[in-house]
């Protein structure tokens, strides 16, 4: 894209007189940003990391993920295939400060390793994210290949050219690096708005801009709430905004929220009751996942025994709009031995859903969500945990059994929605496709 505009000038031509990248700052991402590897090839252990080979000492060795190298004493990652030629592909950051603006620098590191050999890097600066201190944000970027699958198949002949606005919304602009480089160039503002040497495994393009002109941010940061923050910038389904005055009675008594995810529904619960949320008896429980639970149970009981009639004229007005929304998915199950994964198909399965597993999943009106898709997995026709697909990220936003508790089931339950992950995925383009017909 030619720039157009003053500032799309201004900040391609300082770009262009950026310092590049140092070989100092390549041997750091080669140290620090990549696995160790080691494969196992006709009974003995290739090294790629310093070419050593050797036999393992006994035959469990073979069963590890990791082992250390004889040699040259790595602790080296144990590829499952035997292959001649092995790559891998990391993100590292540069922090840079230019005229007022803060700069984060993206670079593609690639590892490329081979039995018997030294491996071989290469390192290619593919975004420049020009933050200015009202934390407006333009990215400068490699052109990608649009007919491939992956969203970052970069150009790496194309020129570093500016993006518009817009590209906030790419995938790409989100990437955050495996790591930053330590030496942290930053603007004084960051510095007075609490950011000092971490950026919390945050992408930092997003904290510099939250930082620069969000104060919900700046004052999570400035109060420790590491976790709460990560939640804010990151969970594509967060409600601190309409939440922020139990989240100030939590600063200012120095509550550590320990699982995000159910005090937000617990306070939305206090919010359902009509509960004073600046009460610090009531936002900092003691025993959060407790006090969730006994909302949950008085809730229902409510709805149960007072709203009874306006819960099934409820149920029946919602029923044909999820019907509705989510019949591309109807039918949709995933089975491996004896448990089996699949959507529920009426509002009547959240109810008993919810009762069985003991959590909040009719009474806090999770069929109404759009983006969700919401599994069950049942061993013989019980529930063992309940499952919250995002439809837009494909992604899962949580896996919950018993009480909002994690079964023995848990791993297992979250391989099988990763491994269908495509075939949901699917189902969701037909529904788009049907839609623009529509």
């Amino acid at each position: 894209m030619i720039p157009k505009t003053s500032v799309e000038k201004e900040i391609s031509a300082l770009s262009a007189d950026l310092a590049p990248i140092t070989a100092q700052m390549h041997q750091w991402a080669e140290k620090n940003i990549f696995l160790k590897w080691t494969v196992l090839s006709r009974g003995k252990f290739h090294c790629l990391e310093c070419t050593h080979a050797w036999k393992p000492d006994s035959e469990s060795q073979s069963c590890k993920n990791y082992i250390n190298c004889t040699a040259c004493k790595g602790r080296l990652k144990i590829h499952q295939h035997n292959q001649v030629h092995f790559k891998e592909i990391e993100y590292f950051a540069v922090t840079d400060a230019c005229q007022g603006y803060q700069v984060v620098r993206i670079i593609c590191s690639h590892k490329n390793m081979k039995k018997n050999f030294l491996p071989d890097y290469s390192h290619t600066e593919v975004m420049q994210h020009w933050i200015n201190p009202k934390g407006e944000v333009r990215t400068i970027s490699r052109s990608t290949n649009v007919f491939s699958n992956a969203y970052d198949a970069w150009q790496y002949y194309s020129p570093l050219e500016i993006r518009p606005k817009h590209f906030q919304n790419s995938p790409k602009y989100r990437i955050n690096p495996y790591k930053v480089y330590p030496s942290l160039k930053v603007i004084p503002l960051l510095k007075r708005n609490g950011f000092k040497a971490s950026v919390h495994g945050i992408a930092p393009q997003i904290l510099f801009t939250a930082l620069l002109k969000d104060c919900i941010a700046e004052t999570l940061l400035k109060n420790s709430q590491i976790s709460l923050l990560t939640h804010y910038l990151t969970s594509h389904e967060q409600h601190l905004h309409e939440n922020w005055q139990a989240v100030k009675t939590c600063l200012k008594h120095r509550y550590k929220i320990q699982d995000i995810k159910i005090w937000e529904d617990y306070i939305s619960l206090l919010r359902w009751f009509k509960k004073d949320l600046g009460a610090p008896a009531l936002t900092c429980p003691e025993n959060l996942s407790g006090a969730h639970d006994r909302l949950v149970a008085k809730k229902r009981d409510i709805q149960r025994k007072e709203h009874l009639a306006q819960m099934r004229a409820e149920i029946q007005k919602a029923e044909p709009i999820y019907k509705q929304d989510k019949k591309q998915f109807f039918g949709l199950s995933f089975t491996d031995k004896d448990l089996t994964i699949k959507v529920l198909d009426s509002v009547q399965d959240f109810i008993e859903e919810g009762d069985t597993l003991r959590h909040c999943l009719f009474t806090n009106e999770y069929y109404k969500k759009k983006d969700s898709l919401i599994l069950s997995a049942q061993i013989g026709n019980i529930p063992m945990e309940t499952i919250e697909v995002s439809l837009s990220k494909m992604e899962i936003i949580q896996c919950r059994g018993h009480r909002n508790k994690a079964t023995k089931y848990h791993s297992r339950i979250l391989g099988i929605i990763r491994k269908n992950m495509p075939e949901i995925a699917q189902r969701m383009k037909k529904r788009k496709k049907q839609a623009v017909s529509a």
